[in-house]
């Protein structure tokens, strides 16, 4: 085979090009998180609660994207994983006196298990069926939750009261500011995570089982046991979510995980972008800052407020916020490889 000598430079401004953006990703990426560390010492103890909460809605938010952005399968009832994970490290905590970080795999391990428990059944029927499984399961919890039998270890109607942990190794760092880095971390961690599984050989057969499921099966992946598998991941981040959750509120209660925490995290989903990683920030971000915006903008009708910022953003990002940003950033890649186009790459195929 011959190659000619501007397709060979042509190639060759690609992999370069390819490599500039790989490495203005990486660098983005450590900006941000350097930011992110720098915050620690420049907002108050309110403002670093709110960013906290950004962090804990993002990782939900991430684990919700798992089984309905890469599986396809839509739940409408996260907010129950949520709520199990705050549970399982309020009661380690409040009745086991585990430290704090260590209640975070047992709530993941608990949740994973029940996300499993509840997806094989309702994946073997359907996708609507999950929908109302999870729906289900988040109108019926916080009542079981309540139920006399539980109390000795729910607290019942009046909940569990935590501690705020306190820096370790004498740090010079108030419970916020360790709070905040601690969650940091983790959602460093959850993130990495994700983001090697979904971009590996697993994520690739979520995109196949969600988009070509009969290629997929015939391909030999066992749909039912695969979705459910990734519907016991996604519960297991959620799940983290929540026991962080409990430790940053300082307090679980039965009224605080309705059902319309799973639709608050739905929102989080569509407005960040459905299959989107960076995404989860972003819906993360307008579920704790929005609602405070809107009260702003009118006091009188915060909720209409609300309601017509979320429908502008759909209609003007139908992809989420991130998409928009990937399409704004594609576009101006575009642009500048248009601008140093050669006569050679302009004239010839």
């Amino acid at each position: 085979m011959i190659t000619k000598p501007g397709m060979l430079a042509q190639t060759t401004r690609i992999s370069e090009r390819r490599a500039f953006v790989w490495r203005g990703a990486m660098v983005f990426k450590l900006i941000g998180l350097a930011a992110a560390i720098a915050a620690t010492f420049v907002f108050s103890g309110y403002h670093l609660f709110q960013l906290t909460m950004v962090i804990i809605y993002a990782i939900a938010i991430l684990g919700l994207n798992i089984v309905t952005g890469y599986s396809g399968q839509i739940s409408l009832g996260h907010g129950a994983f949520y709520a199990i994970g705050a549970y399982v490290s309020a009661i380690l905590m409040a009745q086991y006196n585990l430290p704090y970080w260590a209640t975070l795999p047992a709530a993941a391990l608990v949740c994973a298990i029940v996300g499993f428990a509840i997806g094989l059944p309702a994946l073997r029927l359907g996708g609507l069926y999950l929908a109302l499984t999870t729906f289900a399961l988040a109108i019926t919890l916080p009542q079981i939750l309540k139920y006399r039998a539980f109390e000795d270890w729910t607290g019942g109607v009046q909940g569990i009261v935590l501690a705020k942990p306190e820096a370790p190794f004498g740090l010079p760092l108030s419970a916020d500011q360790w709070l905040y880095l601690f969650s940091l971390a983790v959602g460093v961690i959850a993130f990495v995570l994700a983001r090697n599984l979904l971009a590996g050989r697993i994520g690739r057969a979520m995109r196949a089982v969600r988009d070509h499921p009969i290629v997929a099966e015939a391909m030999g992946v066992h749909l039912a046991l695969f979705k459910t598998r990734a519907f016991a991941v996604s519960a297991l981040f959620t799940g983290v979510a929540g026991a962080l959750g409990a430790i940053a509120v300082q307090y679980v209660a039965p009224d605080s995980f309705s059902v319309f925490l799973s639709i608050i995290l739905f929102v989080g989903l569509v407005v960040g972008g459905v299959a989107s990683i960076p995404g989860a920030l972003f819906g993360a971000a307008f579920i704790v800052y929005m609602p405070n915006v809107a009260e702003k903008i009118s006091k009188a009708a915060p909720d209409a407020i609300y309601g017509i910022i979320l429908i502008a953003i759909l209609f003007f990002a139908p992809s989420g916020l991130a998409g928009a940003l990937a399409r704004l950033a594609e576009r101006i890649r575009t642009n500048d490889r248009l601008k140093h186009r050669t006569p050679l790459q302009g004239g010839t195929r």
